[in-house]
């Protein structure tokens, strides 16, 4: 059981650091850049279904994706119930 909670603990940290770092403007030759993307890789399989479910929250002529947001609640809730 704790390899379980420890990959839902990791994944939420996962999910926390792409959030982040697709706010960071780099090329795409930055290292930045480049470990945005393997983010990007591990955690798209998961968001994209989530991001079909839920359309972005407008807020004036800013769209919000709240799907990051919605998975790591998720992700708690599960290891709390779990763990």
């Amino acid at each position: 059981m704790s390899i379980v909670c420890l990959v839902l603990r990791a994944y939420t940290i996962v999910v926390l650091a792409r959030v982040v770092l697709e706010w960071v403007p780099v090329g795409e030759e930055h290292p930045v850049a480049r470990v945005r993307h393997a983010l990007r890789l591990v955690t798209q399989p998961v968001l994209a279904p989530l991001r079909a479910l839920l359309p972005p929250v407008r807020l004036g002529a800013v769209a919000v994706d709240l799907s990051p947001l919605v998975l790591i609640l998720g992700l708690n809730l599960v290891a709390a119930w779990l763990c």
